[in-house]
């Protein structure tokens, strides 16, 4: 019965070994960035500072551009009523880009409304000027990246026909093997590429938005004080 069981036993053996011979070979994300070479280093770094940038561009922008819908209400009734230190502490309170503005504007209520809008506009620009600050550097990485990856994928593409004409040994095996492993750094420039073209579009909608709304409400502003009412002539 023993010698009866023994081929039983290397027959299964054998189909396991050649199920395991016959499983596809599958590559690792580690293994792939491993092969792209020495243009995956400084690939890296630029999608980490590109990440860092668009989170930390994000939590500033939205926390900068919020303001309550009824806060130009507020101002302009304090306004209308000749609460001009009340308006000027409400706006001052708010310690966003918005309030900043106005805070700047009440103050001047008195002068000519040139020089109020001159001030409004001029604020404007400087807390615009901080919201946008370091985004540029989003714009430089997503036209850097791709041509990290590209120049890598050529610098691979050479070194294996230098290869070829000194082995005198063309493979199509030795050929296809070397040009997946370089087009790696030309996929990973362009994934990083569109990461920073995005977070920096996006970032500018939020910006956009929020100038928007301030010259909306700029507007109105201005238009409570070229009321002609009893309030705004006991004003300073």
């Amino acid at each position: 019965m023993l010698l009866l069981q023994v081929p039983a036993v290397d027959t299964t053996a054998a189909s396991l070994s050649a199920t395991t011979a016959a499983q596809p070979q599958t590559l690792q994300l580690f293994d792939l960035v491993a092969k792209g070479g020495w243009v995956m280093i400084p690939i890296a770094f630029l999608l980490f500072a590109a990440l860092y940038l668009i989170f930390e561009r994000y939590f500033v922008i939205r926390s900068q551009s919020r303001y309550d819908a009824n806060f130009i209400d507020n101002i302009r009734d304090m306004v209308a009523q000749g609460n001009i230190k009340s308006a000027e502490s409400f706006a001052k309170n708010q310690r966003t880009a918005m309030g900043r503005v106005f805070e700047k504007a009440i103050g001047r209520i008195g002068s000519p409304i040139r020089e109020i809008e001159s001030t409004i506009e001029t604020v404007g620009q400087i807390e615009l000027s901080r919201l946008e600050r370091n985004m540029g550097y989003l714009g430089i990485i997503a036209g850097i990246a791709p041509m990290l990856g590209f120049i890598g994928t050529i610098s691979g593409i050479i070194r294996i026909f230098y290869d070829i004409s000194l082995s005198d040994n063309i493979s199509v095996g030795i050929i296809a093997g070397g040009l997946y492993e370089k087009m790696i750094t030309s996929g990973s420039g362009l994934i990083v590429g569109v990461i920073a073209y995005t977070g920096y579009h996006l970032l500018n909608m939020m910006i956009e938005r929020f100038t928007l709304a301030l010259e909306v409400n700029a507007f109105e502003f201005i238009e409570v004080l070229q009321k002609p009412t009893t309030e705004t002539a006991r004003m300073r």
